[in-house]
Order: structure tokens, then C-alpha cells, then sequence
């Protein structure tokens, strides 16, 4: 995104990335249904009300994917593909770790929260159930993300978006056969979830080793440098706390829904459904903005991003 007319390549990043947010969204939306349809309210107050929990657990994981996403762009515009093969690689031991940890961290506290959240006790076995099998396959949700993020910032937008359609797919499929043929309830849904997300997070790893660019993950080579940790920490954690927050007012919300009971929190979930819909446009166009960006900063082309800047919807 270092060269050619600002405003068609702008265009060109964008639509995929609209696409597959519009995909990446599609899956909590097909699980309501799903649920909806042929569980209950409760199931369906369940999965709605998690999803605040959810956002505000991971938050601070993919604000550290976004700064890593802005170093490896500007690596990758200015060519300097020693530190983008370092920068790379420590990505995918920080998004290992972290979706360890996750793992470990959403498990234990996830009952504990909803408590404080005062979750009705009609809603919460079902609440626990599709929480922790979530987060039993948060491993494969960061490692996608962070893989998805350097393909993004080297400017290819199309792969990940494939991923996400195939992911999808699946998803949908074991929802329907896991509920409606096998009667699993909704830790069927939780289960149809995270093997959706481990067949995108495969796919995205394969792309990366498979690759013949300067980005391409070569397993041995996956460790922390340290110098390269505090950078991308240094750019990533002031948009972890900021999603945090806004994630942590969320669930504020949803504490105060779940006072009023299963129904509430049911109709609130679906609203937030279509919510999520509404603001997919503007954070495709402010993801295609920071691989502009950074790609330009890294290349020294800093009145290309001047120009740009006022021509960019964000």
C-alpha cells in the first residue's frame, strides 16, 4: 500500500475486510439462532449474555494483536525483513501463551463472574457450560487472530477472509447437526464454536508456514524476542485497556439486564446482534487505515500518509 492511487487501494483492502468481519460476526449470530430456535429462552439468554464476558476477557489479548499488526506493517513497508521475521515469529509465541492462558483464566473465573453479574440461576448452568467450552478453544480464536493480523498488515486481506467463510460454514454445520440431530444443547454450540475456530486458526498457520515471503513462520523459530515483546507490548497494551473498558462498561450493562431475567437477557442478546452488524463498516475502514499507515510510516513515505489521512473514511 506503498505505491499507486491512495483511494482504489484503500477501497481494495476494505471490501474484504467488511466481508469477513460481516463472516467473523456471522458466528454468534448463527448460535442465537440456533438456540433460539431449537433450545429455549434460557439457552439463548446464555449465549447472549456471554458475550460481554467473552469481549472483556480477550480484549486486552487483541489490543496486543492490533499492536502487532502496526510493527509488522511497517517492518514489512520498509523492507526490513530481518526484524519482520523476529517480529513475526515472537506474534506467534505471544498468541500461544495467550491463548494458554485464556484457557486457564476463562475456566476458573468465568462462574465467578457471572455470580457478581448476577445471572439468574435458571440461566446459569447453561451460562458456565457454553462459557468454558469457549474458552477451552480460546487457543485457536487468538492464535487466528494474530496469524489473520500479519497477513493484514503485509496487505493481504482476501486470505483471511477465505478463512473465515470456510470457518463459518463449518460452524454452521455442527450447530445444526449437533443440536438438532445429536440433541447436545448448547454445549453443542460451544463445541461447534471452538472447531470452527480451529479450522480457521489452521488454515492461517498454514498460510503463513507455506508462505515464500519475508513474513513466513518457521515453527522452529517460534520464540520471544525480547526487544521486539516490549515493543509490540508497548503499542498493543494502550489498546488492550482501551477495548477493555469499553468491554468492561458492556458488562456493566448486562449486569443490570440480567436483574430483569431470561427473557431480558435474551431480547438484549439479539439486539446485540444486530449491533455488531451496524458497526462492522467503520472498523473495516480503521483496520484498512492502520495497514496504510504503518505500511507508509515504515517506508519513510510520510507524505503519502498525510495525503491519505484526509481521504480515509477514519
Amino acid at each position: 500500500m506503498t505505491e499507486g492511487v491512495i483511494w482504489r487501494q484503500f477501497i481494495a483492502f476494505s471490501i474484504p475486510l467488511l466481508i469477513g468481519n460481516l463472516f467473523q460476526q456471522l458466528y454468534n449470530t448463527v448460535d442465537s439462532v440456533v438456540v433460539g430456535n431449537f433450545i429455549g429462552r434460557n439457552a439463548l439468554a446464555a449465549v447472549g449474555s456471554s458475550n460481554s464476558l467473552i469481549n472483556l476477557i480477550i480484549g486486552m489479548f487483541m489490543g496486543i494483536a492490533t499492536g502487532a499488526g502496526v510493527i509488522i506493517a511497517q517492518y514489512y513497508g520498509g523492507q526490513q525483513d530481518e526484524k519482520l521475521g523476529w517480529a513475526v515469529h515472537t506474534c506467534m509465541a505471544l498468541s500461544l501463551i495467550g491463548g494458554a492462558a485464556l484457557i486457564v483464566i476463562g475456566v476458573v473465573i468465568s462462574p465467578v463472574v457471572l455470580r457478581l453479574m448476577g445471572t439468574p440461576k435458571e440461566v446459569m448452568p447453561n451460562s458456565v457450560a457454553y462459557l468454558r467450552i469457549f474458552f477451552c478453544g480460546s487457543l485457536f480464536n487468538i492464535v487466528y487472530n494474530m496469524g489473520a493480523g500479519i497477513l493484514r498488515a503485509v496487505g493481504d486481506s482476501i486470505r483471511p477472509l477465505i478463512y473465515l467463510c470456510v470457518a463459518s460454514v463449518v460452524n454452521i454445520i455442527l450447530d445444526l447437526v449437533s443440536v438438532v440431530v445429536f440433541h447436545m444443547g448448547i454445549a453443542g454450540v460451544g463445541y461447534a464454536t471452538v472447531a470452527a475456530q480451529g479450522v480457521s486458526a489452521a488454515l492461517t498457520l498454514r498460510a503463513l508456514v507455506k508462505s515464500d515471503g519475508p513474513y513466513r513462520l518457521v515453527i522452529s523459530k517460534i520464540r520471544i524476542d525480547r526487544r521486539m515483546m516490549g515493543r509490540i507490548l508497548r503499542l498493543g497494551i494502550p489498546s488492550g485497556i482501551q477495548q477493555s473498558i469499553i468491554s468492561l462498561s458492556n458488562v456493566i450493562v448486562q449486569a443490570n439486564i440480567n436483574s430483569y431475567g431470561a427473557l431480558a437477557m435474551a431480547g438484549y442478546g439479539a439486539y446485540n446482534k444486530i449491533d455488531g452488524f451496524v458497526i462492522l463498516p467503520l472498523q473495516s475502514f480503521c483496520m484498512a487505515a492502520t495497514t496504510f499507515v504503518g505500511q507508509n510510516i515504515g517506508a519513510g513515505e510520510i507524505k503519502r500518509v498525510k495525503k491519505g489521512w484526509f481521504r480515509l473514511p477514519c
